[in-house]
């Protein structure tokens, strides 16, 4: 008779819950600041939590935001994110929400305290890059940036492309290496 293996309580899938139902921390993106990476030098990137209400979160949860113009502020030792879009949820009565309100952060004391030395200090910002959602809780990615001068980001948009490029070559390269030995 074989002896049972000891597997520990916490790694055991809860009763009523299988093995696949498990949350695994995946993110639902909802919206995304790209012109934020093309723009900024990020030196250094928080998750957020975000203190919403109910229209807010239908509205995110179909999908609806934009952060084009999103930025974060310290204000009396809280994070505050600043001109998000999040439009109005169609079948919200009114009790809707303002589209562009400012919306507390939730990020532990010693990240705010952090943000806000950091952000004092010439040419630093804090921007928003993502918002989406995480176990069913909406989470907004911010970063700690600094602003990028013009050439640095032709320099940035030059290495990308000879990266491109060089990717391409040795694709072909192997095509005709596959090729030639058929």
């Amino acid at each position: 008779m074989a002896k049972a293996m000891y597997v520990p309580k916490e790694s055991q899938p809860k009763q009523g819950q299988g093995a696949a139902s498990k949350k695994d921390g995946k993110r639902k993106m909802v919206a995304q600041n790209k012109k934020a990476r093309h723009d900024y030098l990020i030196m250094d990137t928080y998750e957020a939590g975000i203190v919403l209400t109910g229209t807010e979160v239908k509205s995110l949860r179909q999908g609806r935001a934009s952060l084009a113009d999103a930025f974060v502020q310290v204000d009396g030792h809280e994070a505050w994110l600043h001109n998000a879009h999040i439009p109005e949820y169609s079948q919200g009565t009114w009790t809707n929400h303002a589209v562009r309100r400012k919306r507390k952060l939730l990020l532990h004391r010693e990240e705010i305290d952090k943000l806000e030395a950091k952000s004092q200090e010439t040419g630093h910002t804090i921007v928003t890059l993502a918002l989406y959602f995480k176990d069913g809780r909406a989470k907004a990615e911010i970063a700690l940036a600094k602003g990028k001068k013009e050439y640095d980001k032709r320099q940035t948009l030059r290495e990308q492309q000879d990266r491109r490029d060089s990717d391409r070559a040795i694709a072909a390269a192997k095509r005709r290496q596959r090729a030639r030995e058929r």
